[in-house]
């Protein structure tokens, strides 16, 4: 059996970041959007989300023998919206990783999050995807938009997210960089496609990928739905807690929200296509403080049959504080 640890969200925030206190209202214009963020933040979402580097060394701590380890995604606050183009973020993010590497080494295996490439706050008028953060997290932090590992007749995959998804995030991208993220999205798809088609029929999947919104375009994919069968579980993280997973089950299929700004407009158009999630057998893994509301997060520990006799076999660790 293979012992394989999986943490998501840990939006580490170094000095630079923590300086930024007010940092999730600074782009809201109107004082009454500001007043109900503050207030769903406050009571449910993430009071202080400076307030928990020390369960990421609680998690290191707790996995020191793990076999594996995967990391989900979004690695700083990404204070500003812009990704770790911003060298605040970038610092952050850059101290997580380094701490993940030099505890499990070769062991660990790290997913791109939408935070490392930028994206709009909730109620904010500021920031967006980066062409030049996704360089600098590719090249700075070492992080790939694709990866696989076979473990026997298992296969782990890693994509990214924020590009299979690409449509959605698009309005959130500089018009000038739109048809650059085209172009990523369908090279990106077409690597995914070729995975997957190319996967003999004793093997499983465990696919990671951050952001569900991602699922419906894989979905769309031949050569996916094709071998669909043969995704044992994907691992999703970008909802913090299973109070959200819960809700966007419940509202799969709404109408887009077009006239309430960005976010609201992005979350509605990921949820009319949330049907498309069920093939994929998702499993949420909450971020190591979960949401304010019910201090719900943890990390999932996995045991693994390399010989593919047996199921994988999840177990969730709940982080208290």
């Amino acid at each position: 059996m293979i012992r394989l640890a999986i943490v998501s969200d840990i939006h580490y925030a170094e000095a630079a970041e923590q300086e930024r206190r007010d940092y999730p209202y600074a782009g809201i214009r109107s004082p009454l959007r500001r007043f109900l963020t503050r207030q769903f933040r406050h009571w449910i979402w993430q009071r202080d989300p400076f307030a928990h580097n020390l369960l990421l060394d609680r998690f290191i701590e707790a996995n020191a023998d793990a076999d594996l380890v995967v990391a989900n995604g979004d690695y700083s606050c990404d204070s500003i919206g812009i990704g770790v183009s911003d060298p605040a973020s970038f610092e952050s993010a850059d101290e997580c990783l380094s701490k993940l590497r030099r505890a499990f080494g070769d062991r660990f295996h790290s997913v791109l999050g939408d935070h490392e490439i930028g994206k709009m706050m909730m109620s904010a008028e500021r920031g967006g995807l980066r062409l030049a953060s996704f360089e600098r997290a590719k090249g700075g932090l070492k992080l790939q938009p694709f990866w696989r590992v076979e473990l026997g007749r298992v296969v782990l995959l890693g994509v990214t997210s924020t590009i299979a998804a690409m449509p959605v995030y698009e309005a959130e991208a500089l018009p000038e960089e739109r048809a650059e993220w085209r172009r990523l999205q369908a090279e990106h798809l077409a690597e995914i496609s070729g995975a997957f088609a190319s996967l003999r029929p004793e093997q499983r999947v465990l696919l990671f990928c951050h952001d569900p919104s991602a699922l419906p375009f894989l979905w769309q994919q031949e050569k996916i739905r094709a071998k669909i069968g043969q995704v044992e579980r994907t691992i999703i993280g970008h909802l913090h807690t299973n109070l959200v997973f819960g809700l966007s089950r419940y509202l799969s299929g709404m109408p887009e929200i077009r006239f309430m700004g960005h976010t609201p407009r992005r979350l509605s158009r990921a949820l009319r296509q949330a049907r498309h999630w069920a093939p994929f057998k998702p499993l949420l893994c909450p971020s190591p403080a979960g949401s304010q509301l019910l201090k719900d997060g943890g990390y999932f520990t996995v045991k693994i049959d390399d010989a593919g006799t047996g199921p994988a076999i999840f177990e969730f660790h709940r982080l208290g504080w």
